[in-house]
């Protein structure tokens, strides 16, 4: 059973896009970390513990009678964290994160008065396919987040639209770094997922977007020479780092061995600013003093109700926050039939 609710699905604020998002300096810093603290592992897998949690997540359908399996939806992106919770993790990027020049955008973004710098983290590519169908970044909410929920549960939380009294306001600066001449940029849907897509295109060198992405479906496009979009033998345990063959490469490794070489020009990486907002000093004291937070057991007794009053049928786990059929059937329950109207490829383009 699904329920749309892709409508409620629409930033706070039109995004709006910016340029030189760092400085150059600013770049070599960040790009220096991510090539001497790697290798860095696949977005699913730093993520997620099973594929039925990507599901609950993207808002997909699983066909009856079909046992996913983590080859059914690899993707070869990778990723990192900067900083995270407000603490960053390396010195030498300290001004990229507490970002003066973000805060401020951020809060006018909201028209609100305050702003903490809370997630910072990159995405790192070679060539790939489209990134995978449009979805939600991941929501959090007053006394349930990244550091103590996963990722799955804060989605589906979303996605029913029964906690947004606790739902935190957000906003994030996303910028991408990508000299490659084929694709590399960023389709976004601002007035809901049945409004018309807006796109970044080339050139992406330091080009961002300021924008509310857990209410705004969005995805990557496809990057690259198509003849490299699917690495031979990618495994969830697969992982990407520096190629000390190659000057400025980068190399996938799969259970040791190398799986591809990737040269410079076709390295895209996204760096991912996020902070959350606070509206006046009353709703910053709410979070900060924990006056009203929502806990596990609230939420999940919620969503159960939520099920039982819509006759959605369902078998409690002894252990709900790893139960894959029962993350499956919440997953089902609540999808949201995201956009449709999915931009070409730009190969496909190039072809017709």
């Amino acid at each position: 059973m699904t329920t749309d609710l892709a409508d409620q699905f629409r930033p706070v604020a039109p995004p709006y896009v910016i340029e030189n998002a760092y400085t150059d300096d600013q770049y070599d810093r960040l790009i220096q970390v991510v090539r001497d603290h790697g290798p860095w592992p696949l977005i699913l897998a730093e993520n997620f513990k099973s594929p039925e949690e990507v599901i609950a997540t993207t808002g997909g359908v699983i066909p009856e009678g079909v046992t996913l399996t983590w080859d059914m939806i690899l993707n070869g992106t990778f990723r990192g964290y900067f900083a995270r919770g407000g603490v960053c993790f390396y010195p030498e990027i300290e001004d990229c994160y507490y970002n003066s020049k973000f805060l401020d955008m951020v809060r006018k973004y909201w028209g609100a008065q305050y702003a903490e710098p809370e997630t910072f983290l990159f995405n790192l590519q070679g060539p790939t396919p489209i990134g995978g169908p449009p979805h939600l970044d991941g929501t959090v909410f007053r006394g349930m987040t990244m550091e103590n929920t996963p990722l799955w549960l804060l989605l589906i939380m979303a996605k029913s639209g029964l906690f947004r009294r606790w739902q935190s306001k957000k906003a994030q600066v996303t910028g991408w770094y990508y000299k490659g001449k084929i694709g590399g940029g960023f389709n976004y849907w601002p007035d809901g997922p049945r409004g018309e897509p807006r796109q970044v295109t080339a050139p992406m060198w330091g080009r961002a977007v300021v924008a509310e992405n857990e209410m705004m479906f969005h995805h990557a496009q496809a990057t690259g020479p198509v003849n490299m979009r699917r690495p031979t033998g990618l495994d969830i345990s697969s992982k990407i780092g520096v190629d000390p063959t190659v000057e400025g490469g980068w190399r996938i490794e799969t259970f040791g061995e190398v799986t591809q070489q990737i040269p410079p020009q076709e390295i895209r990486l996204l760096v991912h600013w996020g902070a959350r907002v606070f509206m006046d000093m009353a709703d910053l004291k709410r979070t900060f003093d924990h006056t009203d937070d929502i806990t596990h057991e609230q939420a999940l007794n919620m969503l159960l109700d939520d099920l039982r009053k819509r006759r959605v049928p369902f078998k409690m786990p002894t252990d709900p926050m790893n139960d894959r059929a029962f993350i499956g059937m919440l997953s089902q329950a609540y999808a949201v039939n995201g956009p449709t109207n999915v931009p070409a490829d730009v190969n496909e383009v190039l072809a017709a």
